[in-house]
């Protein structure tokens, strides 16, 4: 009898120990994929949110262009050196932001 309230026992401890390392990982995988992608996408939201007409922007296929009007969720850009290339592309398209005035 006391060998099986031992083996209980021990069976129970184990099943704490394997709950805790669960807990490790799901933390260590929260502070290492979770919340980077968060800053991320806030930091991404945040420059969606500045974006002013005349500002040169990068987009995600690697055009560089200026913003010459911006919608909702669309802006226009001017690609290219003789200014005739308007370009209507939503504003997850844009990857990097410069602005007008800075160098």
């Amino acid at each position: 009898m006391t060998l099986l309230l031992t083996q209980q026992a021990a069976g129970s401890a184990q099943i704490v120990t394997m709950v805790a390392w669960f807990a490790v990982f799901g933390v260590a995988i929260y502070f290492m994929m979770i919340r980077p992608q968060k800053k991320e996408q806030a930091k991404h939201d945040a420059m969606m949110a500045d974006l002013n007409v005349g500002d040169y922007v990068l987009t995600t296929a690697g055009f560089y262009g200026e913003i010459i009007d911006i919608d909702e969720d669309t802006v226009i850009v001017e690609f290219g050196s003789n200014k005739n290339c308007r370009i209507p592309m939503k504003k997850t398209a844009i990857s990097e932001v410069e602005k007008a005035g800075a160098e």
